[in-house]
């Protein structure tokens, strides 16, 4: 968190640099920094099931969803989750929530379609190990200052093409020097702000992941359950529409997952997720 915080005040001070004052701008990006982490840690999950378009739905709607919630909830000795569907047809789910007092499960339409109930149950006992651990606390704080650093990295580089950069260049009598160094530290900034973010919500996903299938088979007290529905959507034919980068690292599976594609050497390396073949394998040896 205090990473994404950092980078996030690195990018605001250098947009600083160019239309104001250096002082000025590191002012402007840590208040930033700090409004959008205090935000997000009261309205993030708000924004969370915003973007990925989820409703939630009532017990009527949703009886086995909302039994198995229910029953796994006070297995693990939390309060029921709200709970909510997202009307993607890829199968996929996630957690959000800044304490389990104030937590969420939504699951893709998809996902309910294709899982029978003991699949579904491993799917949910993931998720509510991720609420236990408090992994939906930070998941969702760094998601919200990822996404910052995007937002403020794509306003420099529009800012780039519509001229704002030449036109402060143009103002500044003598200072090419100056200003073409500030035009390469912004752009090596452009392009690396988004990739050290990617690297912050790796440092945050990944072991997590391989935990949570642990502690949610231990709370089903059936591997096999999770395993089948790891399998199911590792096979989905499906791709998710509605999830973005920011958010990626929440999900049950990375949503940027191409249906059918081997997964090479570099997407490993910059996924947002382990490998599900391994998880897989780490399930069975339980």
């Amino acid at each position: 968190m205090l990473g994404a915080i950092l980078l996030l005040a690195a990018v605001g001070y250098f947009l600083g640099l160019i239309w104001a004052s250096g002082p000025i701008g590191l002012i402007f990006a840590s208040g930033l920094a700090l409004a959008m982490s205090l935000g997000s840690y009261y309205a993030g999950d708000r924004i969370v099931l915003a973007s990925a378009r989820a409703k939630e739905v009532s017990p009527q709607q949703e009886p086995r969803l909302h039994n198995i919630v229910e029953g796994l909830a006070i297995a693990a000795g939390i309060p029921k989750p709200r709970v909510w569907v997202v009307p993607e047809r890829a199968p996929n789910a996630f957690a959000t929530g800044r304490d389990p007092e104030h937590s969420h499960v939504a699951v893709t339409q998809g996902l309910l379609d294709v899982m029978n109930r003991v699949e579904l149950e491993g799917v949910i006992g993931h998720e509510l190990s991720h609420v236990v651990d408090r992994d939906i606390l930070v998941g969702t704080v760094v998601a919200t200052l990822v996404g910052a650093v995007v937002l403020l990295s794509e306003f420099f580089m529009r800012s780039l093409w519509w001229g704002g950069f030449r036109g402060r260049r143009g103002d500044d009598r003598g200072g090419g020097g100056a200003e073409a160094i500030l035009f390469a530290v912004g752009f090596v900034l452009l392009i690396l702000a988004p990739l050290f973010g990617q690297i912050i919500k790796l440092a945050v996903s990944r072991q997590r992941e391989y935990l949570a299938d642990a502690q949610g088979a231990m709370l089903t007290r059936y591997p096999p359950g999770l395993i089948a529905a790891l399998e199911k959507i590792r096979d989905a034919p499906h791709a998710m529409r509605s999830a973005n980068n920011a958010t990626a690292h929440l999900w049950l599976d990375q949503p940027s997952r191409v249906p059918g594609s081997s997964t090479g050497t570099l997407e490993r390396l910059f996924a947002t997720h382990p490998p599900i073949e391994d998880r897989i394998r780490r399930l069975q040896e339980m």
